[in-house]
């Protein structure tokens, strides 16, 4: 059974070409995670040799071992950035801390497979450390603020672009349901930065600090979340109002059009890839009879079937754990309910922001949504495949990042100019 919204234990789509198509893991978790930190390379929030070196060594299964790979990595990156820092050396440390960040928000996600999760609050904080000290040392000019919301605010960090005189043009990054803040660099960052546009980055409700500081779940209502977001920039004189773009990665990909649905102070959008539907990575997997139970709201039979299931696969349990917190719902059936609301095929005929939807090869854990999502908007939606023939297979196209980063900024440029 899948769980979350992150396409771990996931089964490996069979393809016959690509990159490493029979995997740097035969464990499909480690392997994608692997993928996705590799990715990272291309915009230094990675290095290649000292990641394949740290995790040469760690057997199939062996989760400790996969997390202590990750957390010595990112410490032993973290230590060096210090070092670097108090030489005065702010360029080699902040290239030290980003990578840092990286590798200890890998080790976060390999939290969810250990028997414990008492490391959790602490990783994350090592993570957000790492972070931060890039935010202090490097060139470019970073401002953390504060996002008014429901009464509190939501952390952010406003980029300005670097040696290029400010066009106005603002790119809201929206993470997906597990992403590090810091992934966000590589994912499109990095890149707005060069092509001129202010970031803006933010932590959303059940993301990282709201979920692990301060214990805020997850909303189904994202318009909730991005209009405050939209009207901060709006209160900025450094941003263009009508040149106001926005990026959802993975669940950020149900989370953008879903605010579109409410929000259209947007000019444009990109969702990487198209979500349709979150819960179906949640049922897909499910025996007909559990899904007859969750059909007919029979809750204490569906949580005593889930309870047995449990028990019988400890590293089920584990993920689920995982999975769930951001939902914070008791028991399996109404967790499960809650993510039922994670859908759009009632809400995306109201989408008017022009839309661009990756659709990559291989998609392990929304397979055919960027498409479904595509037909439920016509009109507004640009659809851009990507394949195993150029490396861009796989959920998010992990290895492929800069490949997107041209589309996407192609596209973006034409619409914002």
């Amino acid at each position: 059974m899948a769980l979350g919204s992150n396409p771990q234990h996931q089964q490996r789509p069979h393809h016959s070409h690509g990159p490493f198509s029979d995997g740097f893991f035969h464990n499909p978790d480690f392997d994608f995670e692997l993928r996705v930190v590799l990715g990272h390379a291309f915009s230094g929030a990675a290095d290649t040799g000292e990641v394949l070196a740290a995790v040469e060594s760690v057997g199939e299964h062996d989760h400790e071992a996969w997390f202590a790979a990750w957390l010595a990595l990112g410490s032993r990156v973290r230590a060096a950035g210090d070092d670097q820092a108090a030489a005065g050396n702010d360029i080699s440390a902040s290239r030290s801390y980003l990578r840092a960040a990286t590798y200890l928000g890998t080790a976060l996600n390999a939290v969810a497979s250990l028997p414990s999760s008492d490391a959790l609050l602490s990783t994350f904080r090592a993570h957000r450390a790492a972070w931060d000290r890039f935010v202090d040392t490097t060139p470019v000019s970073i401002h953390r603020v504060s996002i008014p919301y429901e009464g509190t605010t939501l952390p952010g960090y406003f980029f300005r672009p670097w040696g290029l005189a400010g066009s106005g043009r603002t790119l809201i990054m929206n993470n997906g349901s597990d992403g590090a803040i810091s992934s966000l660099w590589a994912s499109g960052g990095a890149g707005a930065l060069q092509r001129g546009y202010n970031v803006l980055m933010f932590d959303g409700p059940g993301q990282q600090a709201m979920l692990f500081e301060h214990g805020m779940p997850f909303r189904h209502d994202w318009e909730a979340v991005i209009t405050p977001v939209v009207d901060y920039l709006l209160g900025r004189d450094d941003v263009d109002r009508d040149k106001i773009a926005l990026y959802g990665i993975s669940q950020g990909g149900y989370w953008v059009p879903r605010a579109l649905a409410f929000e259209h102070r947007i000019a444009a959008a990109v969702v990487d890839p198209g979500v349709v539907d979150v819960s179906s990575s949640w049922t897909g997997h499910l025996p007909k009879s559990m899904l007859k139970l969750l059909a007919e709201g029979e809750r204490e039979k569906f949580d005593r079937d889930m309870e047995l299931a449990m028990k019988f696969s400890p590293d089920l349990a584990r993920t689920w754990e995982f999975r769930a917190r951001p939902y914070q719902k008791d028991g399996y059936f109404d967790t499960i309910t809650a993510v039922l609301n994670y859908r759009l095929d009632n809400v995306a005929s109201s989408i008017r922001t022009p839309l661009l939807i990756t659709d990559p090869e291989d998609e392990q854990f929304w397979p055919g949504q960027s498409r479904r999502l595509a037909e439920l908007t016509p009109g507004v939606s640009t659809v851009v495949p990507f394949t195993a023939d150029e490396g861009a297979n796989f959920h998010c196209e992990p290895l492929a990042r800069s490949l997107v980063d041209q589309r996407m900024f192609d596209w973006l440029d034409a619409r914002l100019a």
